[in-house]
């Protein structure tokens, strides 16, 4: 199997490196990789401890995000690594101020794991949410050199649990403890013979509390959504948009929409604006604009989704007629009602809200019209649903100090 599985890995760099002409992100992923080794040899720490934190993407970097801060609030003379998988995640955080050093994770081969981790001697290793990198965990197991998995998420259908699973269970006893979200992982470790963990929870609900108390003012927005209720939607895709746009444009002018695509080339906004028959204001253009008359304001850019939310009454969140629904507990801290399409069972967050009344699933444009039209009319139940999502949120932090308390005692 070890065998198989480093063939696989040699596969998948091949393949990667074959599109990367035709595709961007491929490309970044292949020329993001070359010459780390030299990276790693220029970078020197002052003998201090070293921790290094590892994220598939830029969710998961979030979702650690506030251990990251935490252990270097308390710990500010430590030295901190991060690696990302996804040029998503690596891109946007290569500049991120808490991290000393920030580098792709070269590809998991045994040469790699042990030359990576020579030179960065970790003292101990942080992996957010999955990640089982084979090669990695089986050298930092091999020299004692401790590895926690934060945030951590097991379901019955991962190969962990199958009958084939020995091979893959071997990964697991590479980790020192893991911090889990929830009792259903708890019962799958178990169930396997796994009893090194902590149900400490969600370190997303620590970052996304932390965000509502610093969330920037962004003046156009503020100026945009004034005096009207305001449906936020973040993180959308194209069929959320179609969607979203026969809404909007069957919608009277007491309602507004700021919209954020996730997706925001040239392409993808101009697909956008066709569909929108409603006057629309892009970002980019908005500073030296009057905001009066525009009913949709598009969010040509990245990274100031998490402030947006303060500005509405209601949020849609997009994916959820693709591969899954993005975040929503940024909307939820911030007291919104969240509605998001069909595919949304496998996130825990999500099942919890609707549950409590406080999200609600669509499947089409008639749904979406409906729960749209009763938040907004009925305010009793618009502000009872507003209380329930904060109140989730609230009750769902502290995972942070849990992990910090078991590592660090």
């Amino acid at each position: 199997m070890t065998l198989l599985y480093s063939i696989l890995i040699h596969l998948l760099y091949l393949a990667i490196w074959v599109i990367s002409p035709f595709n961007p992100k491929a490309r970044l992923w292949i020329t993001g990789r070359k010459h780390w080794r030299r990276k790693l040899q220029q970078f020197r720490h002052p003998g201090t401890p070293v921790f290094w934190f590892h994220a598939a993407s830029l969710g998961e970097f979030e979702q650690g995000r506030p251990l990251i801060e935490e252990i270097k609030k308390q710990k500010p003379g430590c030295t901190l690594v991060l690696t990302f998988f996804s040029p998503s995640g690596y891109e946007i955080r290569k500049n991120y101020r808490e991290a000393d050093l920030i580098c792709y994770l070269p590809l998991d081969t045994s040469y790699n794991a042990r030359t990576f981790i020579r030179l960065v001697r970790p003292d101990a290793v942080f992996f957010i949410k999955y990640e089982y990198w084979f090669f990695y965990l089986r050298f930092l197991h091999t020299h004692d050199i401790p590895v926690y998995i934060i945030s951590a998420v097991f379901r019955r259908k991962q190969a962990f649990f199958s009958w084939y699973a020995r091979w893959f269970r071997n990964k697991l006893r590479f980790v020192r403890h893991f911090f889990l979200q929830d009792h259903t992982s708890a019962g799958l470790l178990q169930s396997i013979g796994f009893h090194n963990f902590t149900i400490s929870g969600d370190t997303r609900f620590d970052r996304v509390k932390a965000l509502t108390v610093s969330a920037g003012n962004i003046a156009v927005a503020q100026a945009f959504a004034s005096g009207s209720f305001c449906l936020v939607a973040g993180s959308t895709w194209p069929r959320d948009e179609e969607i979203l746009a026969r809404f909007i444009n069957a919608a009277d002018e007491e309602i507004k929409m700021i919209l954020a695509p996730h997706e925001i080339d040239q392409n993808h906004i101009s697909r956008l604006t066709s569909r929108i028959k409603k006057k629309y204001l892009l970002f980019s253009e908005a500073v030296d604009k009057t905001h009066s008359g525009y009913q949709v304001l598009i969010i040509d850019n990245i990274g100031m989704l998490s402030s947006l939310y303060q500005y509405g009454q209601l949020a849609y969140i997009g994916g959820g007629f693709g591969a899954g629904i993005h975040n929503i507990l940024e909307p939820a801290a911030n007291g919104l009602p969240v509605i998001f399409g069909p595919n949304y069972h496998r996130f825990r967050e999500a099942v919890d809200l609707i549950k409590t009344g406080s999200a609600f699933s669509i499947n089409n444009y008639e749904e979406l019209k409906n729960t749209i039209h009763i938040l907004m009319h009925d305010r009793q139940k618009h502000a009872e649903c507003s209380r329930i999502a904060s109140r989730y949120v609230t009750e769902n932090t502290g995972a942070t100090q849990k992990i910090m308390k078991k590592v660090f005692a």
